[in-house]
């Protein structure tokens, strides 16, 4: 038995931790650190020493690569949640630098991901008028987005090709398009968010339009290489649906894009993108407006009321590895490599999807929150993380830095 157990062991080492390629790009092993919003900007948008930090312990303890946490191009595209990256002023230039140096210095690769919040913000938190392509009601953030006219659609392109080339001045190794979760690229390649009826709206063809002309530009004014993050499924009526983001990712790739990182869901979703088996309650009633500025004693009746009734609300199913399938959908469309992400947390699991050819590299957010090491951990022989999916991470963020806070809220 124990013999049996080595051999699985560095069987999944031999498949996770060969050296490899990703886009041109070297990488030590095929597990990604996936994006992650961790509120340690500096109040420029600049990543923080503490920020530099965090990166640099992940690249010395075995991660294949790091993408950052989301960095605004734009001053209405910024997050409501606070110390958000941002990548719209050469005076960041050099914090970054000194991000990229820090992570390079251990072989690691790192990739920032470049993003417009759309109308998934608010206009008071961020003090600009918010934007979208369609004026459509957002559950969480319900005031009025400003449709976007041709002008400022434009200009947005322009934001993200200039995002890109201080990217590559300040010595990333390529740009990842947030596309996913219900931000600004999301609703235009969604007929949910997308309404329109000019030639960025309607048919697939012009809801492409934009992300296409983002990729494209970047090609022309960068050498980076250029992936995207997708949402290929949500559960929006009439949004996003499989069959139409495997046309979608044919055309981005054909419009020179790179990778491809394959995720699901909006925030309106509620726990899609990252599920668990109850909603966090305790975290809510911390974390997220409204609940967290009931009255004492208000909080409390009402956070009964809701653990109560918490095993009554319907989670998304599965928890683990629900990005998979359609990972491996879209890898049989595509020649460019292709990144699952979304509940994947156990090593056996990883060697598979990999040997199956449902994806070359996966990526995880939660249990790197959870375990910063767990690339070294899993390399020695750790079969799993230890992260639990209780989301009390995926809260703290809308008022503290992303943290585990698993038996402490």
């Amino acid at each position: 038995m124990k013999i049996q157990h080595y051999q699985e062991l560095k069987g999944v080492s031999a498949v996770l931790f060969e050296q490899t390629k990703i886009s041109g790009i070297s990488v030590k092993n095929r597990i990604i650190r996936s994006a992650t919003h961790d509120g340690l900007a500096d109040e420029n948008g600049a990543p923080s020493d503490k920020l530099i930090s965090k990166y640099e312990y992940l690249a010395k303890n075995e991660i294949g690569c790091i993408i950052t946490g989301y960095a605004a191009v734009s001053k209405n595209g910024v997050s409501p949640y606070p110390r958000m990256l941002k990548i719209y002023d050469d005076s960041v230039i050099e914090k970054y630098r000194e991000l990229t140096s820090a992570v390079h210095k251990h072989d690691t690769p790192v990739v920032l991901q470049i993003a417009h919040c759309g109308r998934q913000t608010s206009s008071k938190a961020i003090g600009y008028q918010k934007v979208a392509p369609s004026n459509v009601l957002h559950a969480f953030y319900p005031d009025k987005a400003k449709v976007l006219d041709e002008a400022e659609i434009y200009c947005i392109i322009d934001d993200f090709v200039s995002a890109a080339a201080m990217a590559e001045k300040a010595g990333f190794d390529a740009v990842q398009l947030h596309a996913g979760h219900g931000y600004l690229l999301h609703d235009f390649l969604s007929p949910y968010g997308n309404r329109r009826k000019d030639k960025w709206g309607g048919s697939l063809e012009n809801r492409c339009r934009i992300v296409e002309m983002i990729i494209k530009g970047i090609k022309e004014k960068t050498n980076l290489p250029v992936w995207i993050k997708l949402s290929a499924e949500d559960n929006r009526r009439g949004g996003m649906r499989i069959d139409s983001s495997v046309e979608i990712c044919k055309r981005l790739e054909a419009a020179g894009c790179d990778a491809i990182e394959v995720s699901c869901g909006t925030v309106q979703d509620g726990m899609n993108t990252m599920r668990s088996e109850l909603m966090p309650m305790d975290a809510v009633f911390k974390y997220r407006e409204p609940c967290a500025s009931f009255p004492g004693i208000l909080s409390k009746v009402a956070l009964s009321v809701a653990n109560l009734v918490n095993p009554l609300i319907k989670q998304p199913k599965p928890l683990e590895n629900f990005n998979v399938d359609n990972a491996g959908i879209i890898k049989k469309n595509v020649s460019i490599p292709v990144i699952a992400v979304g509940g994947i947390h156990k090593s056996a699991d990883m060697q598979s999807i990999i040997e199956q050819g449902k994806a070359d590299f996966v990526s995880m957010c939660r249990p790197f929150i959870c375990e910063p090491d767990l690339a070294k951990k899993l390399k020695n022989g750790q079969l799993a993380a230890k992260c639990i999916m209780c989301n009390y991470c995926g809260l703290v963020i809308e008022k503290e830095p992303t943290k585990c806070l698993y038996g402490r809220v």
